[in-house]
């Protein structure tokens, strides 16, 4: 699922575009975060801070910050990475819950340089979370990038963090590991091989057309321009909706994109499944501590007629504190059940261990 691409070079802007790809609706929405925000790890509370920035950033279920940008032009987006083991963290170790992972580096950074020296330092170790479609036990990996050019990604295969730190990595999707995708993409014919661009929706092939067309743009005369390609360059590596392929029951569809100018601040959203575009211009939104938490709802504004499109950077509303409180309340039991898991994991044994252990009913004549 996913796919990340930075065009670094816009003709001085840095425009980023990413596809959200799922086996369902995420019933993601925009939210508008101030600073001063005070907020825990989500595991132990060992780690704690206060957001030195604010953000926009898209959810899942309005819990979990998926993708975003804060008001510095540093940009984060969670993708899939199948490989990902997060290990066993030691007791004394820096953790993060994946539900606060993204909002962290988008609290506490203004670029990426910034990010990977936090994160190289703290060695940093991240909490799984209980996923709350009931499927699958998330493995995620983080792209990151800024208004410089600069990008890095933060995978996980062996319980610490492994970071590709460079303006040059300006692709992510899925499996395999990013060092093999850098492999694989150079068997492509443009890249140093002799094998014709994929077309299929692996994550290899997603990874080589991007990467392709990405560094075959013409330079753009306008912002509108810029963004426009970039929508073109996320849209060829999007994923079609279609019946779940064979030995795949969940194939991954395209539900959302989105596409980022990390210089001028705008973030634009696209639902493929609800008709209208909209975008926020950070500049027009108020960051300033003790500001409120708004949300932009575009689960159920994004309608053909009449609906919300455009410029949204003023159409944001006060979900308001029962409606937060509950959502906080969510996150919490996700990350509850998630640190319970190994003694789910032994009670369900034990009960089949035992229902394995009773006799059979015995029969008379």
């Amino acid at each position: 699922m996913c796919t990340r691409v930075v065009w670094p070079d816009a003709n001085g802007s840095v425009i980023v575009g990413r596809n959200m790809d799922f086996h369902m609706d995420l019933l993601t929405n925009l939210w508008k975060l101030p600073r001063g925000i005070e907020r825990t790890d989500g595991v132990n509370g060992t780690l704690t801070w206060k957001a030195k920035y604010g953000s926009i950033v898209a959810t899942a279920f309005d819990m979990i910050a998926t993708d975003g940008m804060n008001e510095k032009g540093f940009a984060g987006h969670i993708l899939w990475l199948a490989e990902s083991d997060y290990g066993t963290p030691d007791a004394d170790a820096v953790q993060l819950s994946q539900a606060v992972w993204l909002q962290y580096y988008l609290d506490n950074f203004a670029t990426v340089a910034e990010a990977v020296d936090w994160t190289n330092d703290a060695q940093v170790q991240i909490a799984q979370l209980f996923d709350p479609t009931g499927h699958l036990v998330p493995t995620l990996h983080l792209a990151i990038n800024d208004a410089s050019g600069d990008s890095a990604i933060i995978e996980y295969t062996d319980g610490k963090p492994k970071v590709y730190h460079s303006p040059d990595y300006q692709v992510m999707t899925n499996s395999p590991t990013f060092d093999k995708q850098l492999e694989l993409v150079k068997t492509v014919t443009g890249f140093g091989g002799d094998e014709p661009l994929g077309g299929s929706t692996l994550a290899s092939d997603r990874f080589a057309r991007a990467s392709f067309y990405v560094t075959h743009q013409v330079q753009p005369k306008t912002q509108i321009d810029a963004m426009s390609a970039m929508f073109s360059i996320i849209r060829n590596a999007a994923q079609p909706f279609r019946t779940p392929e064979p030995g795949k029951p969940d194939a991954s569809q395209t539900i959302w994109q989105v596409v980022l100018d990390l210089t001028n601040r705008r973030y634009a959203f696209e639902s493929t499944t609800r008709p209208n575009m909209v975008w926020v211009d950070l500049d027009e939104v108020s960051f300033a501590e003790g500001t409120k938490v708004l949300r932009l709802d575009v689960v159920g504004r994004l309608a053909l007629e009449g609906g919300l499109t455009g410029n949204a950077s003023h159409k944001f509303t006060d979900p308001g504190e029962l409606v937060q409180d509950a959502l906080a309340a969510g996150v919490d039991a996700l990350e509850w059940v998630a640190r319970k898991r190994d003694d789910f994991t032994a009670i369900q044994e034990a009960v089949q261990d035992l229902v394995g252990k009773k006799s059979a009913p015995s029969h008379t004549a």
